[in-house]
């Protein structure tokens, strides 16, 4: 589907996250902290729960959701009478993560570049608010460098 022809069409204008951004500006890459802790597999641990989200968040082919999101592909309803029967399309996801990886994430090798775009879409969308993530991640990190 070329630009023209995607609803609302339009490119969005992406605003930084501060978080995502000294997350991007001071976070570790999967590769780095591989060849740290001498870990071969290439892909981060996170991966599969990132991948998992990204469908759950979406639809399956089988679901009442994908007839909708299909019906707003083609054009038959708005985006706003959608409502939350569909938190993040995916279709709407890939768009807003090729967009995001093409802006404001473009200096970060993915997979890092997706999960920065997916929270970007989620704290877009109020579905996670920045500054509950900000909190959950440094209580996390105190749990991870405590001795």
């Amino acid at each position: 589907m070329t630009e023209a022809a995607k609803p609302g069409a339009a490119k969005t204008e992406w605003t930084p996250v501060p978080l995502l951004e000294d997350i991007k500006e001071h976070g570790r890459v999967w590769e780095d902290l591989a060849n740290q802790y001498g870990v071969t597999n290439p892909d981060p641990p996170w991966k599969t729960s990132l991948d998992g989200m990204c469908e759950a968040l979406g639809t399956t082919s089988c679901s009442p959701a994908m007839a909708v999101e299909k019906r707003w592909l083609d054009g038959s309803i708005d985006r706003k009478e959608i409502g939350g029967a569909v938190p993040l399309p995916l279709l709407e996801r890939r768009w807003e993560e090729d967009e995001l990886s093409e802006t404001l994430y473009q200096d970060v090798p993915f997979p890092e570049r997706q999960l920065l775009a997916l929270t970007h879409s989620l704290i877009k969308r109020g579905l996670v608010n920045e500054e509950d993530l900000a909190q959950r991640m440094k209580q996390i990190h105190e749990r991870l460098t405590a001795e």
